[in-house]
């Protein structure tokens, strides 16, 4: 066999700078060679200048991958020239915007809503994350992986087209002010699924550290099934022989990042768990991993949340207020234990994703004992109603023996009172279900 030395043309079609693509305008989808090998090509196979490799094997791994070369008038034709109107969001990689492709764009292509990332010059990300985008997405399939469907590199510009996802991403629905409150079952099932991603990228032949794993990179589509975005910063893992990868520059999200990588630059799978463990508590509590409005010794969520997971009688204080009771009491335990042990300092105590997976994937069927939300409103009132009490009657107690009175301090509590009746019922699926049922019964009664 004869052995030729990699070249960008051969790699990626559409990213040499000598092959215009203007005289190619009937540039075809990428087809898959007679011979294919299982072997997939990482990083460093290219990575290095001086590497030789099978064309063979770098066409039928690559190559084969269904992605197709899309030309930049191409993808401005669908953006409306990246037109504000199709601006979705800007991320660290650059700026996305939504399109439109179909067969009149290329033959064969399948019409489908997509996203397109535009890399932004002059920003933290360039070439290098672009290509791992590419590598690792065009090669690796899971339904909990976004999909690529097609790049574009003519000159300097560096474009990748993605499947569209309706509900962005995770952090969005977790802390945007105008989001719902995401139901508990849906939070575990957005949990379960973004661990089956890393799970299959922990699982590869050639391992794959996400390193980068954050709410902001867990996109959503209509349904709520969570998919794995921006393998830019991701790494492949280390060979059997050797226990960790050493990179030079620590990259990652303050808040997420693993303390041992932080501190010494060495990168396992142990680091990507350490980073579920950080969602999965952004989950529970509906906090942010960083937040500046905490005070000082708070601001780290991790610091403040993990000495109260491991006893169950104190989940309830670090539980999102905003579910308001609707969650499964042992599911909030399991899952905030499990929290806890990816969160260890140890990485060799943490569990592997595949545990993970294992772990959360009971909480789905967790709904029989959520309270019914008018229930638990019931209840936390008559908690209020007897807190006032209570204070009135420590009011009282002060005005005999001081002489005085506190009126402000009453009037505070029967305004929290009031905003508390006020406040804005949670979505619960298990809740809805139980109230129509409640509801037909007593129709039958009445018949």
């Amino acid at each position: 066999m004869q052995i030729k030395k990699i070249k960008w043309k051969s790699i990626l079609p559409g990213c040499c700078s000598s092959l215009k693509l203007q005289d190619h305008p009937e540039t075809k989808r990428l087809e898959p060679p007679k011979q294919c090998s299982l072997q997939r090509i990482s990083l460093l196979d290219i990575d290095n200048p001086d590497s030789q490799i099978s064309i063979n094997d770098l066409s039928s791994s690559l190559v084969g991958s269904n992605l197709y070369s899309f030309t930049l008038d191409e993808l401005r034709k669908i953006t409306n020239n990246f037109s504000l109107s199709n601006f979705i969001g800007e991320g660290g990689f650059g700026a996305v915007y939504k399109g439109f492709i179909n067969d009149e764009l290329r033959i064969g292509l399948e019409a489908q809503v997509v996203a397109v990332k535009v890399l932004d010059l002059e920003g933290s990300q360039g070439h290098k994350e672009w290509l791992a985008e590419v590598i690792f997405l065009g090669q690796l399939r899971h339904p909990n992986l976004v999909k690529l469907k097609g790049y574009c590199c003519e000159n300097d510009q560096r474009l990748l087209v993605y499947e569209y996802l309706a509900r962005g991403n995770l952090d969005s629905q977790l802390f945007s002010r105008h989001s719902i409150t995401l139901p508990w079952l849906t939070r575990m099932k957005i949990g379960l699924e973004a661990a089956k991603g890393l799970a299959y990228l922990h699982g590869e032949y050639k391992p794959v550290i996400f390193r980068d794993f954050k709410s902001a990179n867990i996109l959503l589509d209509a349904d709520y099934t969570a998919k794995l975005s921006d393998f830019g910063f991701a790494r492949d893992g280390p060979g059997e022989d050797k226990s960790h990868i050493t990179t030079q520059h620590i990259i990652g999200t303050k808040g997420y990042a693993a303390p041992e990588y932080i501190m010494t630059g060495h990168l396992t799978t142990m680091s990507d768990v350490y980073s579920f463990g950080v969602v999965l508590l952004e989950l529970l509590t509906g906090s942010r991993s960083m937040e500046k409005k905490r005070p000082k010794r708070d601001k780290s969520l991790v610091e403040w949340a993990r000495p109260f997971l491991k006893d169950p009688q104190k989940i309830e204080r670090v539980m999102d207020p905003r579910l308001e009771g609707q969650y499964s009491s042992q599911g909030a335990n399991v899952a905030a234990m499990l929290a806890y042990r990816c969160l260890s300092h140890h990485p060799k105590s943490r569990p592997t994703m595949s545990t993970v997976v294992q772990t959360l994937e009971p909480l789905i069927n967790l709904h029989d004992d959520i309270p019914v939300l008018s229930d638990y409103s019931e209840k936390k009132c008559k908690e209020k109603d007897d807190y006032a009490m209570e204070v009135e009657e420590e009011k009282r107690t002060k005005k005999t023996s001081k002489g005085h009175r506190s009126r402000k301090k009453g009037h505070r509590h029967r305004h929290h009172q009031i905003s508390y009746l006020r406040s804005q019922p949670v979505y619960s699926d298990t809740a809805l279900y139980r109230t129509k049922t409640s509801s037909s019964n007593s129709a039958d009664k009445q018949k």
